[in-house]
C-alpha cells in the first residue's frame, strides 16, 4: 500500500472565472443595447452675465465655439423684467431671450445684479427652463447673487476658478 507523500500535483478543477459588469458591458450580447447615435447638445442655451467682470468672463468664453449658445449681459433696467443686450450690443428683452431656451447659465463675480438673478431665475422657473448659476467671487463677494439663485437653480457653483464656466457649459452640452 502506498502512502500519501503530501506533494499532490494532482491540478484542482477550477470554475470559470465570473465576468466583472464592465467584462460583461462590453460583450457582443450587451452591445444591441448601445446608442450610437451622439448626445444631442442643448437645442437653446442662454449665457447671461450680471456685471462687468462676468461679463469679461462671458466674453473669453464665447469666443469658444458651442453649439447654440447665445452669450448676453444684463443692462439692468426694472429689477422684475431686466434689459439684455447680446455681447455685440443688441438690446434683447428677457422673455424674448428665453423663448425657446431649454437652459440658461447665470454668471456673477459680485452681488450687484442680485435682484437680477432673482428675475431671471423666476422666469425660468415659470417657463420650466433648467437654470443654473455660476458664481465666481472670491471671499463672499457674491453671496447675495448665490442667495439669489439659490431657489431657482439646479445647478448652483460657487467658485473662484474662471475655467469652471467653460467645465459647466461642457457638462451641459452648450
Amino acid at each position: 500500500m502506498a502512502q500519501a507523500s503530501g506533494t499532490d500535483t494532482t491540478p484542482i478543477p477550477r470554475a470559470a472565472p465570473a465576468l466583472s459588469e464592465c467584462a460583461r458591458a462590453t460583450s457582443a450580447y450587451e452591445s444591441r443595447f448601445r446608442i450610437d447615435r451622439p448626445i444631442a447638445p442643448a437645442r437653446a442655451a442662454r449665457v447671461v452675465a450680471l456685471d462687468d467682470r462676468a461679463v469679461a468672463v462671458a466674453r473669453h468664453v464665447a469666443a469658444r465655439p458651442w453649439a447654440h449658445a447665445r452669450f448676453y449681459a444684463c443692462e439692468g433696467g426694472d429689477p422684475l423684467d431686466p434689459v439684455l443686450r447680446r455681447l455685440d450690443g443688441v438690446p434683447a428683452p428677457l422673455r424674448q431671450v428665453l423663448t425657446g431656451t431649454d437652459v440658461v447659465v447665470v454668471l456673477a463675480t459680485e452681488d450687484s445684479g442680485r435682484a437680477y438673478a432673482q428675475a431671471i431665475g423666476r422666469t425660468c422657473r415659470e417657463r420650466g427652463i433648467t437654470t443654473a448659476g455660476l458664481v465666481l467671487g472670491i471671499d463672499y463677494e457674491a453671496q447675495d447673487a448665490v442667495a439669489a439663485l439659490r431657489p431657482y437653480a439646479r445647478v448652483l457653483l460657487p467658485s473662484a476658478d474662471e475655467n469652471d464656466v467653460l467645465e459647466l457649459l461642457t457638462a451641459l452640452r452648450v
